[in-house]
């Protein structure tokens, strides 16, 4: 799992997904200055955070194209260049469209990052790995949104929230001169020898490679990225309004605010880390594939959804920020799960452009969730109706998968003998 270079490719994938929430997260700590300061509702608040989903959603799939294209090393190094300036550009903000403007530009920057993380783990990682090691390495996002409250709080209460936008913008420059500098685009001598033999024992190693439109249509491709859809609902609401949700219904200060957003993110990147392992595990103990990614799925996501209803129904600021930690702990340990599907079930030259689709479609829900939270606390006067929305979308996410996400079936030619459907938890009937 480590040497020969992966080492560095793990670390620097993990702080490039802590950048990427420290940076994405650092709105939403700043929010209640920037709606001060430019006059905003909640409403226009809300279409503030869903306009960097505008451009994300788009550039995830643009970033997968371009990771099977031109390399995920070369396309992530792109994206956060161009991310870490948009991010810096936010100071430049002048009223609702001009930061509206902004934010779809920085989305467009951040779109490529998960999809170029899980093309650089494809490329550097044997099959048995690849579960725990996109856990470890997309366990940075929940710790970048653990660390947004604190530095981003500090910065904005002590020298003002833009001077907090400046800092970040740099830190993120320096992590892509070390990434040009030092990480190489793909393994060789023994590391390589281990993929390509790894390969060799998967499912799919002898299937043919079909044009990237015959993936798109699979319905395991589609209920996939539906369920990933109900977990970034969830998750974009907590990530973007849950500070504000502090503030508004239990009346927190900004200074208690920033300590109390880091208790549910620290959980979420044990959570993420632990995901990958689990299923690796659970694949270890039965040898089925596609068992072991569905019953962390289903099980994790059912669990986080009952706590997020509890959540939106308690009155005690202590049990809502606890509830809200377990729901995040629980949708976390699903997060790795997503895309270790795909890797699965779609050969190597296809996972970029199957992913980044994945992920494009699971991103809408950034578009609509924050503004639809937004209008709903705006004419409601509380957030108990946006907590169980989105503890009944995570239900449905978790059925899908249940009952439509199976193996890709091989197609069928003139010499290609049948293949026996697989049941719903992945067994061959």
């Amino acid at each position: 799992m480590f040497g020969q270079g992966r080492s560095l490719v793990l670390v620097m994938l993990f702080l490039a997904g802590v950048i990427n929430y420290l940076d994405r997260s650092a709105l939403s700590v700043a929010a209640p200055f920037i709606q001060k300061d430019f006059g905003l509702s909640a409403g226009e608040m809300g279409l503030i955070f869903s306009s960097f989903f505008v451009g994300y959603a788009a550039f995830n799939f643009v970033g997968g194209w371009a990771a099977d294209r031109y390399g995920a090393k070369t396309t992530l190094l792109v994206a956060m260049v161009l991310w870490s300036l948009f991010s810096g550009l936010t100071v430049l903000a002048l009223g609702f469209a001009s930061l509206f403007l902004i934010r779809v530009l920085f989305g467009m920057g951040e779109g490529p990052l998960s999809v170029t993380t899980s093309k650089m783990v494809n490329t550097w990682y044997a099959p048995r790995n690849r579960a725990r090691v996109l856990g470890v390495s997309m366990a940075g996002t929940p710790l970048g949104g653990a660390i947004s409250g604190p530095v981003v709080g500090i910065i904005a209460v002590t020298y003002g929230w833009k001077e907090s936008f400046i800092v970040i913008m740099l830190i993120g420059l320096v992590w892509a001169a070390v990434w040009f500098k030092f990480v190489k685009a793909k393994p060789d001598g023994a590391a390589a020898r281990e993929i390509e033999e790894g390969e060799q024992l998967t499912e799919i190693a002898n299937v043919p490679t079909q044009p990237l439109k015959y993936y798109l249509k699979q319905p395991t491709v589609l209920f996939t990225a539906l369920a990933f859809f109900t977990y970034n609902y969830t998750l974009y609401f907590f990530l973007t309004w849950f500070p504000s949700y502090l503030t508004m219904a239990h009346g927190m200060n900004v200074k208690d605010m920033s300590i109390a957003t880091v208790i549910p993110w620290v959980l979420g990147c044990i959570g993420l880390a632990l995901g990958g392992f689990l299923s690796d595990f659970v694949l270890k103990k039965t040898g089925r594939v596609m068992f072991s990614r569905k019953v962390v799925l289903v099980g994790c996501l059912l669990c986080c959804a009952v706590c997020i209803g509890c959540a939106g129904l308690v009155s005690t600021m202590y049990s809502a920020v606890a509830l809200v930690a377990l729901s995040v702990f629980f949708l976390y340990l699903t997060g790795a799960i997503y895309w270790a599907i795909i890797q699965d079930t779609v050969p190597a030259a296809r996972v970029g452009g199957v992913s980044g689709f994945m992920h494009f479609l699971a991103n809408t829900s950034g578009i609509v969730g924050p503004t639809v939270t937004g209008f709903i606390v705006q004419f409601t006067g509380a957030f108990t109706s946006a907590f169980l929305l989105a503890g009944l979308l995570t239900v449905v996410g978790a059925l899908c998968v249940a009952r439509f996400v199976k193996p890709i079936a091989p197609v069928q030619t003139e010499t290609t003998a049948p293949v026996a459907t697989p049941s719903v938890l992945g067994r061959p009937s």
